[in-house]
């Protein structure tokens, strides 16, 4: 099967993986090279952020990764999964489903409820490091059949009728398209990607509970999304930017 896009070298479709994540990664040390997507029918031991699990029942999610080896600087690479995230969203209506909104850092979501997830996990390979972006969104999942509360799937909020195959396709093919523009930009998200994200983002105005890992907590008001991708917190003694990497949850407050 070709990607819509030029960009997309080759997509495998397995019956069943433990992880495509996992899978991706494997390949890359073998030196496969950017634009490899596989993707799972049936996910068995898929995982999320800090090793958080994904797993659904075969054919009712689209559950798939891909291997980018960015040609942008690495310190630009945490716009990865944000930068996926607006991509998501826009298929998703393009495809005939709701229009959404995402929680930073990495959560797609719909009315308040988890639509999908994101993952982006950095691979050092003989060639040079390469990043494996997992994408794992609920399609038909039944509602005693979502994998964590507070979850939804297309189907649970009234979009039944979206096609699996269609919607991995625009998101393929809205992936593509931006990546080829942040890495013009050399990644510098101020070029479009980060208005897009920040239009986007419901965690922006909202008061937030941050969950660090030391186990302290940052309570304040999310103000931004900072430009090297860090969420922008006042506590009311001034600004804090915190990271993905830096956080446990962020919930609110």
């Amino acid at each position: 099967m070709e990607a819509s896009r030029p960009g997309w070298t080759t997509v495998e479709i397995v019956e069943q993986a433990p992880s495509t994540n996992a899978l991706v990664a494997a390949r890359a040390q073998d030196g496969a090279a950017h634009g490899l997507v596989v993707v799972a029918d049936h996910q068995t031991a898929g995982r999320g952020r800090l090793d958080r699990s994904w797993v659904t029942p075969p054919r009712a999610a689209l559950t798939f990764s891909v291997l980018l080896r960015p040609g942008v600087p690495g310190e630009r690479w945490p716009w990865l999964p944000l930068l996926a995230g607006v991509a998501v969203v826009h298929a998703v209506q393009g495809a005939g489903g709701p229009s959404c909104a995402l929680k930073w850092p990495n959560d797609v979501m719909y009315d308040g409820r988890k639509l999908a997830g994101l993952l982006v996990e950095r691979v050092e390979t003989p060639s040079g490091p390469a990043a494996v972006l997992g994408i794992g969104l609920n399609v038909s999942t039944a509602p005693e059949e979502l994998p964590v509360a507070g979850a939804a799937s297309l189907a649970t909020v009234g979009f039944a009728a979206v096609d699996r195959t269609a919607l991995l396709l625009r998101i393929l093919e809205a992936l593509g398209d931006r990546l080829a523009a942040w890495s013009a930009a050399g990644g510098d998200p101020a070029h479009g990607l980060l208005e897009d994200y920040r239009a986007r983002c419901e965690t922006v105005g909202k008061q937030v509970r941050v969950h660090l890992p030391s186990g302290a907590q940052l309570v304040g008001t999310a103000t931004g999304v900072a430009e090297d991708g860090g969420l922008v917190v006042d506590t009311g003694s001034g600004a804090v930017t915190v990271s993905a990497g830096d956080v446990v949850h962020v919930r609110p407050a």
